[in-house]
């Protein structure tokens, strides 16, 4: 994963160049007052530290709907480039207006990374180590800060600190930012999928995983286009498909690769899923506690899902094959007898891209059906390769003799079978999409009002439960212990495999021979469309993102760092620093420079345990000790006590809460934000959770002052604990949990919440 973390690492500036123009602005404006003679204009001196936040504010908002269209890497190209403008501007400054231009556009870079550098490294990263990628924006701001403060120290001890060079000197490191994001970023391989640039997708894909074996990720992410549709849990116990098994009631799943199938029989009773049962549902034949009954659904749903994960009691999914004793029955990586295998998925992005002729050996482990198929596909326009699936024919002229309007499984495919007791078969892990989840199609037929029977194709994220083989619902497939396993099945209608893929093609055509640009090109045609936020599950994610950027704000952050100073100054910190010579400013900016340097270990730590503990996890742990250092301030502030015990409490409360927040509240907001939404109105969720992040941060900071004469510092420390509170049951019942879990399949979870119950149905 080296080249995802370089990545993330190297688009992480972003938010390092956004801390270092926070706490150079903070010792700058001491300076700036003097020469410009501000303390008779308070409005301006404001307007100064403001005006930046108001440039982020205002772009954020066409920020997330341009990156949907353009691209994220122009995005971070241009927000780089107005870091170097804006520093340019401020180390020229003649006058207070000029100045206050400067601030405008070096926000316009801020509101850009801030708003984008998130979506990037989510959508680059692998699941297992998305969160911890996703937390270095927050180190990396924090370190931007630590080094600020500690230049504008050492500038402070001259004689006469210059205000424009400590600002100025912003253009140094955004000239680094700007030559990485041209010529080292990659294009988010999510959104080249998304435009259809399937070709690039793929290339960025290899580089960023490290290995050439892409296709199940790939596939993964054509079908993470599709907007939200029926999305249903079903529960199937699943086998090796070896040919003993051709049952009226069982299904024929295929992977993303030539060879890959096996099959799966719907487990009796449907709605008695072990998901539905685990929540306490209605018919699923167990009665949940109340604090279950009160959960959001997917809370629960996530929350039963990561109970069952197979994982390394690390947290971290690190194999990528759902079922651990479904080795060879998935493999196609070594034929029997040595021959390569030769996956005919690569094809499929390859742009129409001639494919070379097989050897001879390879032959003889085609049927007559493959080989048709091949014909039929060298011989298609463009030369594509016969693709995953293939069929007898789509579209059956047959009057139902009966009242049937349901879906009837098929099996009819002309892919090898490979039985796990076949004999010179090896594992293959190409079907892992991470987290332990699995991507798998089936194909069904439905008879229609008008007696035609019309095929299919279903798409499924398989995840195993926690039922051996040979368990209540499997009997019927009769395998031996271990070799078959019950696996939960998010099944909705394929994005890669459409309707309008299967009908018009006739039975000597390879079946899906479309290539996979035409589906993502026409899906992409509208770009993002502002109706699709009215969709349940878009609807639901939004609402949960943008509570928590609300609740964010009004934790407290803001005042506390507001008083910090304040605090630790009636600690005797200032008094010991004086008696080294430094001068009130120096003392004052070395105080902030303290405080920023003690969250960086706090900050490592929430790296280390994102992706083992989770998002979920952190904040319940963390949210009460905020509440406990809020608490503790406001004792020390209502409670008489000697001068030494009130400074020992409120240097302890506010480092408690610095180390706390940014371990959990500081960082996970934007995590999540990152994480819950479809690809293709991503960037304009994420639009809108930000400016709901920029108009709360103004809100706070601006009724901070109010606040203080009407209620008291207690008061103020009281309200925010008291949001806290709020935070934490809001957390308890809607936020849910993501780590280690791919993003389309996060988005499925959320359509299938937003329904209220999630309905098990088996085909």
């Amino acid at each position: 994963m080296r080249g995802a973390v370089l990545v993330a690492l190297a688009a992480a500036i972003g938010n390092m160049l956004q801390g270092w123009d926070n706490a150079t602005i903070a010792g700058a404006v001491l300076y700036i007052k003097r020469e410009f003679h501000l303390e008779t204009q308070p409005a301006i001196e404001g307007l100064v530290v403001a005006t930046s936040l108001i440039g982020a504010t205002i772009i954020t908002t066409f920020s997330g709907p341009v990156a949907d269209i353009v691209g994220r890497r122009p995005m971070l190209i241009a927000s780089s480039l107005l870091y170097f403008a804006g520093g340019l501007f401020m180390l020229w400054s003649p006058n207070v207006y000029i100045l206050l231009m400067a601030r405008l556009v070096d926000g316009f870079g801020v509101g850009l990374a801030v708003t984008l550098v998130p979506v990037y490294i989510s959508e680059t990263a692998a699941p297992e180590i998305r969160g911890l990628l996703n937390t270095l924006p927050q180190f990396t701001g924090s370190f931007g800060m630590c080094l600020s403060y500690c230049m504008i120290f050492a500038m402070t001890l001259k004689p006469d600190p210059s205000w424009r060079t400590m600002l100025g000197v912003l253009f140094m490191p955004s000239l680094i930012y700007l030559v990485l994001t041209v010529f080292y970023l990659p294009e988010s391989p999510r959104w080249l999928v998304s435009k259809g640039r399937m070709k690039e997708a793929r290339v960025v894909l290899e580089k960023l995983r490290g290995r050439e074996d892409v296709s199940g990720e790939m596939a993964l992410l054509v079908e993470g286009l599709g907007s939200a549709g029926d999305t249903e849990i079903e529960e199937y116990v699943v086998g090796p498909a070896d040919g003993d098994h051709e049952q009226r009631d069982t299904v024929t799943l295929y992977g993303p690769e030539q060879g890959l199938s096996w099959v799966a029989q719907p487990v009796a009773g449907g709605r008695g899923s072990m998901l539905g049962s685990s929540l306490g549902l209605p018919g699923s034949g167990r009665q949940g506690s109340m604090l279950d009954m009160m959960k959001d659904p997917v809370v629960a749903l996530l929350g039963s899902v990561h109970e069952r994960l197979p994982g390394d009691g690390t947290g971290s999914m690190r194999g990528s094959t759902l079922f651990p004793n479904l080795g060879s029955m998935l493999s196609v990586s070594e034929r029997p007898g040595g021959a390569p295998a030769v996956a005919a998925d690569r094809a499929w992005d390859e742009e129409n891209v001639a494919p070379e002729d097989d050897d001879d050996d390879d032959d003889e482990y085609l049927s007559d059906d493959q080989d048709q198929a091949a014909a039929a596909a060298a011989a298609a326009p463009g030369g594509l390769e016969a693709p995953l699936l293939s069929r007898q024919s789509t579209e059956v002229e047959t009057r139902a003799n009966n009242n049937n309007n349901n879906e009837v499984p098929r099996s009819q495919s002309s892919m090898q079978r490979f039985s796990s007791a076949g004999g010179g078969v090896d594992a293959a892990s190409t079907m892992g999409i991470g987290g332990g989840w699995q991507l798998a199609w089936k194909w069904t037929e439905k008879v229609g009002p008008d007696g035609v029977k019309r095929g299919g194709v279903k798409r499924m994220y398989l995840h195993e439960e926690g039922v051996p083989g040979g368990a209540e619902g499997g009997a019927g497939i009769g395998a031996g212990p271990g070799e078959y396993v019950h696996a939960a099945a998010l099944v909705s209608q394929s994005m890669l495999y459409t309707k309008d893929v299967l009908i018009g093609q006739s039975p000597t055509e390879p079946a899906f021979a479309n290539p996979p640009e035409a589906v993502a090109t026409k899906a992409a045609a509208s770009g993002p469309r502002w109706r699709e936020l009215l969709e349940p599950g878009v609807r639901h994610a939004l609402f949960c993102g943008m509570m928590l950027q609300i609740l964010q704000q009004f934790s407290g952050i803001n005042g506390v760092l507001y008083y910090t100073p304040q605090i630790l100054d009636q600690a005797g910190v200032s008094v010991l620093l004086a008696g080294l010579g430094l001068s009130s400013d120096s003392t004052a900016i070395l105080i902030s420079g303290l405080t920023t340097l003690l969250m960086m270990p706090s900050i490592g730590i929430a790296m280390r345990l994102m992706d083992v503990a989770g998002r979920r996890s952190l904040l319940l742990w963390t949210i009460p000790v905020l509440i406990l250092s809020l608490v503790i301030l406001i004792i020390s502030n209502i409670v008489p006590m000697e001068t030494n015990v009130h400074a020992a409490l409120s240097t302890v409360s506010v480092i408690l809460y610095f180390c706390t927040f940014v371990m959990g509240f500081g960082p996970i907001p934007n995590i999540l934000c990152a994480e819950i939404f479809p690809t293709r109105v991503r960037g304009l969720c994420i639009a809108l959770c930000s400016l709901t992040f920029w108009f709360g941060d103004i809100i706070v900071t601006y009724s901070l002052p109010v606040m203080l004469n009407s209620i008291g510092l207690a008061g103020v420390f009281g309200f925010y604990a008291c949001v806290c509170c709020l935070a934490l049951v809001f957390v308890a019942l809607k936020v849910p949990e993501t780590k280690g879990l791919p993003l389309e399949v996060i988005i499925e979870f959320f359509n299938v919440g937003a329904k209220g119950l999630p309905e098990q149905t088996n085909e």
